[in-house]
């Protein structure tokens, strides 16, 4: 295979510009540089060499300093401004210290040479000089070529930082269209029965308490946080004396009310699925009612195959919604632990709880269930929306006598919430 021809040096590389107003200095310095092969440009005018250099590149320049129009180092000075990367070299006869000072301060000269000088101290000179021209030179190239490529990786830096931005802002965008839709759910299931988004609202704490106890990573920790805010969705879809009854009285259950009751997290699934686009939390919906010993709805999963953060989830549900007092809740979900719950999720709840900022538990009961000493944990309001009874009172006989006789002739028909 033929090796590629070499390329070719650029033609300035040889190029040298000699001025002396000295013909014969002119001459021979002309013809050593020639016979070494270097294209020579001499000049006698220094004002012509300096026209010379506005349009032809040259790499070094021989001036003599004591010339009529202009010493040596006012045109190299000038000649510095016209092609700064050439070398610049001076000849002189008497080489002080003040000119040599004069020289590197006002021309940058790379080095001098005294008349009379030597033929091989002159060569090595130029050899050197070329050689330095060729490093600046390839210097000069290659910091066009960095400041270019900084300037495209600039602008590039720049798209992306636009591109960054307009993803950032696509994404606010998604997460503030997610939250809306949440809070829409939310007020749905609120509207249906205020239990459900009481009950929401304090499974969420539990929730957000263990994904900051087990530094859940940003993905399975949004998972769970929306999933214990519409694990109950699905029970928009059952008659609200059933879910009464099943909260409170689950032993007056048949069948039939169980099967509905056991389709719910599936439908919750479904539901979540459309508003989220997460099927990881439809999917954690989905198992939430599920028992490690196999024994749960609706799939009769059990173990490991039910999704981690269902088991979680069904651990902050199970108290939450409890209709005991908290210690003989937690009691019940210690004694549940390794059959109905996960006893690591178990363990889990257990070191979140006295972090966990939830709301207090309520209840909702029926007109005839309601006593004295209970307190109201929602305004309650006749049809027409006069405050009857409000927030935070505690019942007393009367209260309850009152709300009968009102109920008798104009039925109050909201949910009666209290706390505890």
């Amino acid at each position: 295979m033929k090796a590629p021809d070499p390329v070719p040096p650029p033609p300035e590389l040889t190029r040298v510009l000699v001025v002396d107003d000295d013909v014969m200095v002119l001459e021979a310095l002309r013809e050593t540089l020639r016979l070494e092969g270097y294209d020579v440009l001499a000049f006698e005018e220094p004002l012509h060499a300096l026209e010379a250099l506005r349009s032809l590149p040259i790499s070094v320049m021989i001036v003599d300093q004591q010339m009529p129009a202009l010493t040596g180092l006012e045109f190299l000075a000038q000649a510095r401004e016209l092609q700064p990367n050439a070398v610049r070299i001076l000849i002189t006869a008497v080489l002080n210290l003040g000119t040599a000072i004069e020289a590197i301060n006002r021309g940058e000269v790379y080095r001098f040479i005294v008349k009379p000088w030597l033929r091989e101290e002159l060569l090595v000179t130029m050899r050197n000089a070329v050689h330095r021209y060729e490093l600046v030179r390839a210097n000069a190239e290659l910091c066009v070529q960095t400041a270019a490529m900084n300037e495209r990786l600039s602008d590039q830096l720049t798209q992306l930082d636009a591109q960054n931005r307009q993803l950032d802002q696509l994404n606010q965008t998604l997460q503030k269209n997610l939250d809306r839709s949440i809070q829409l759910c939310l007020r749905t299931m609120e509207t249906f029965s205020p239990m459900l988004g009481q009950s929401a609202r304090r499974v969420f704490a539990f929730c957000q308490a263990m994904s900051d106890e087990l530094e859940l990573p940003p993905d399975q920790r949004q998972v769970l946080e929306i999933s214990s805010r519409l694990f109950d969705i699905g029970l928009v879809s059952v008659p609200r004396e059933l879910i009464h009854r099943w909260q409170t009285k689950p032993t007056t259950l048949n069948d039939q009310d169980r099967a509905i009751i056991e389709l719910h997290p599936a439908v919750g699934a479904e539901l979540a699925s459309f508003v989220a686009d997460l099927q990881s939390v439809g999917a954690t919906i989905r198992a939430h009612h599920e028992h490690f010993d196999g024994s749960g709805y609706p799939d009769r999963l059990s173990g490991d195959s039910i999704p981690w953060l269902s088991r979680l989830l069904a651990v902050a549900v199970a108290y939450a919604l409890c209709p005991l007092d908290e210690k003989a809740a937690l009691e019940r979900i210690k004694t549940a632990s390794g059959s109905q719950f996960d006893p690591e999720a178990v363990r889990a709840f257990l070191r979140c709880l006295p972090h966990a900022a939830a709301p207090r538990s309520q209840r909702a009961l029926m007109l005839a269930e309601l006593r004295p000493g209970m307190i109201v944990a929602q305004g309650i309001y006749t049809a027409q929306g006069i405050l009857l009874i409000p927030e935070g009172q505690p019942l007393s006989q009367p209260h309850i006598e009152r709300l009968h006789n009102h109920h008798r002739i104009n039925p109050i028909t909201q949910s009666l919430l209290v706390y505890g």
